[in-house]
């Protein structure tokens, strides 16, 4: 044997197919950027005979099933307002809802709980339409033992926890009664579990798995601006959906079901309790459970991330500190052009003007916009940015929700002279901000505020007359507000 044969070893076919394998693998990698798990970045507490165990929390597959032997676990009610109640293992059969409870008196009626979910009338007068009142068809309480005898001995889980909607179509599809009267009312209500929710919007709480509707089809959610979805999906990625059809899929099972969690929200029964005669807002009862100040963080926060507004302006644990070092923003929301309820031409002229000498002499931003012209993402980030919001009475008012209250925040909206509606005042000062109403060249605030709605003939039309120096005056004092002041 020479001697260069003797220095060299001819590879083996398995170290042939070895390297050969780490070189697929390289170039691979470097294609698709994909991550590769070393064995040290597995932690011994992560390995299972079987491997390496899932990141994702185990889940019932094979346990889908609440099963008893003489009679079933007893419902119990976790919250309630009128038009908002939470209920652990609440049934469901045939489409009908069942409470079951040996103490049946413990429970508010039927009628703060649930309706036929048939459409409401818009007159305030708030009489009992025999239309809305449920039936033994929609909900019933029973007894343990008669539970027993209509469910037999289990019950196929809904895990939670789950928010179901027993709401007509009538007022969904609108930017407005969407964000501002359901969504703000199911995290109002689900929202009181969890008392120390931070300014930063942390919280306990799991997001809603669910979200059911019992009358209201697949297409049918959605808004003609596509909000809705936006500020859904931005606020709850992994929620998943059912609909009318899917309510009625299960009821034709004809097999009993039964709700780990579920939150259910009914404009009718809401508009029997007392609360809501004092502000007409669907979710206005919602807000007498016990809650965080910081309770619309949560949702705020996650839906202005998810249209990629900066951090700084997203997370705000010292707001009133925020004001100090960030230009004050004043956002003119426009409805010139829309066709229906508008500002006189040259009173909105005017105001323009007074608002571009506000921003001449101190500096500040003015924006003068029409929402429906800006992108989705664009609408949220210019109203968290925003600290005085004004326009006409209208559904571009509805992005005051993603304002951050501070000393000086505060939406001006203006009216026909003595008509009045509940709608953006209620949102503003249920998130802790100032509103006033502005009649021409009236202005005014709570608690001097009318007691009941008006809509006065001309409050639709588009001669709405308005005051631009007066707007412009309170502006200015609200920004010059000292610190302390509120």
């Amino acid at each position: 044997m020479n001697s260069s044969s003797s220095s060299r070893s001819v590879p083996t076919r398995r170290e042939l197919l070895l390297v050969v394998g780490l070189l697929v693998l390289v170039i691979f990698v470097s294609r698709n950027d994909a991550i590769v798990f070393s064995p040290e970045s597995v932690k011994f507490d992560d390995v299972r005979e079987t491997g390496v165990r899932t990141r994702f929390p185990e889940t019932p597959l094979r346990d889908p099933w609440l099963t008893w032997g003489e009679i079933p676990p007893e419902t119990t009610v976790v919250a309630h307002a009128p038009g908002w109640t939470m209920f652990d293992q609440l049934y469901v059969l045939n489409g009908t809802l069942y409470i079951v409870s040996s103490t049946r008196s413990t429970f508010p009626e039927l009628r703060f709980m649930y309706s036929t979910g048939a459409e409401v009338q818009i007159d305030p007068d708030l009489e009992q339409d025999a239309k809305r009142l449920p039936t033994d068809k929609e909900i019933r309480i029973i007894s343990p033992i008669e539970a027993r005898r209509i469910f037999g001995t289990s019950a196929t889980r809904i895990d939670g926890p789950n928010w179901l909607v027993n709401d007509p179509k009538q007022y969904i599809t609108h930017y407005y009664h969407w964000t501002a009267e359901i969504l703000f009312g199911l995290w109002r209500a689900y929202s009181s579990l969890d008392p120390h929710i931070t300014p930063d919007g942390v919280t306990s709480l799991p997001p809603p798995r669910r979200l059911l509707f019992t009358h209201v089809g697949c297409s049918e959610w959605r808004d003609y601006a596509s909000m809705n979805e936006w500020v859904l999906r931005g606020a709850f990625p992994s929620i998943s959906m059912e609909f009318s059809n899917d309510w009625a899929d299960r009821a034709k099972l004809g097999r009993p079901f039964v709700f780990d969690r579920v939150l259910i929200a009914d404009r009718s029964a809401a508009r029997l309790g007392g609360i809501y005669g004092s502000s007409w807002r669907y979710s206005s009862g919602a807000f007498t459970l016990p809650g965080s100040p910081n309770w619309w963080f949560s949702v705020r926060n996650n839906v202005l991330e998810f249209s990629g507004l900066a951090k700084e302006w997203v997370l705000a644990p010292d707001p009133g500190a925020i004001a100090t070092r960030q230009k004050f923003v004043i956002t003119y929301i426009s409805r010139q052009g829309w066709g229906r309820r508008m500002l006189r031409e040259k009173d909105h002229e005017e105001l323009v003007r007074q608002l571009m000498h506000l921003k001449d002499r101190y500096g500040y931003e003015v924006n003068v916009v029409n929402m429906d012209k800006l992108p989705r993402a664009e609408q949220l980030q210019l109203a968290a940015r925003t600290t005085i919001m004004m326009g006409l009475h209208g559904n571009g008012l509805t992005s005051l929700v993603w304002m951050r209250p501070t000393p000086r925040s505060t939406v001006i909206e203006f009216f026909y002279p003595q008509g009045w509606a509940w709608d953006y005042q209620h949102i503003t000062r249920t998130l802790g901000m100032v509103h006033y109403g502005v009649w021409n060249n009236t202005t005014f605030t709570s608690p001097d505020v009318p007691e009941r709605q008006n809509f006065v003939d001309g409050f639709q039309g588009n001669d709405i007359p308005v005051d631009g120096v007066v707007v412009a005056d309170l502006a200015r004092q609200r920004l010059q507000l000292d610190q302390t002041d509120k």
